[in-house]
């Protein structure tokens, strides 16, 4: 079996105490934007079955099969910060499917975080560069770094489970 390059410390992490601060934020990253900026908002960019990236079926629980893959992006006072790409196996079927199909340009942490019967694992870190596809597709949303600071956690409801990876685009410096 291939193993993940996901981390759960975040040894040799990014210097900036900002983005460290983003990255092991324990709590909703989209509670956090809103009390940082004056204005918030989530743009959707893609929701529909794919195929799990590699990582997400070793790590995922997709077994390599089609996945509901969402992806979105943060937006604080105009500026993308976060792009979001979320997994969910869909040879499954619960709530959490109904759910994230109905989600459109809300905030999947605003469910994930205050709805009661959620558990969350460990949050996981990887540094990203050009030869990961979620570098490329979020690279597209600004000017990219060489690298980009990503984390992940797997998040459970009953025996659904949904993979949340985030990425950390160079405007979230911007918010302290």
């Amino acid at each position: 079996m291939k193993r993940s390059k996901w981390r759960s410390r975040l040894a040799g992490g990014p210097q900036s105490p900002v983005l460290c601060s983003w990255l092991t934020e324990p709590g909703s990253l989209t509670a956090r934007c809103l009390k940082s900026s004056r204005q918030f908002s989530v743009r959707l960019l893609r929701f529909g079955k794919g195929q799990a990236l590699a990582d997400e079926a070793i790590d995922g629980g997709c077994d390599g099969a089609l996945a509901w893959v969402r992806e979105v992006v943060l937006v604080c006072d105009d500026k993308p910060v976060i792009f979001a790409h979320t997994t969910l196996a869909a040879s499954g079927s619960g709530r959490l499917t109904r759910w994230m199909a109905r989600l459109g340009s809300r905030s999947l942490g605003s469910l994930l975080f205050a709805y009661p019967g959620f558990t969350r694992g460990r949050i996981e870190f990887l540094r990203l560069d050009g030869r990961h596809p979620l570098y490329r597709r979020a690279a597209a949303l600004c000017s990219p770094p060489r690298h980009l600071w990503a984390r992940r956690s797997l998040h459970r409801l009953d025996d659904q489970q949904v993979l949340v990876t985030e990425v950390f685009l160079p405007d979230i410096l911007g918010l302290g």
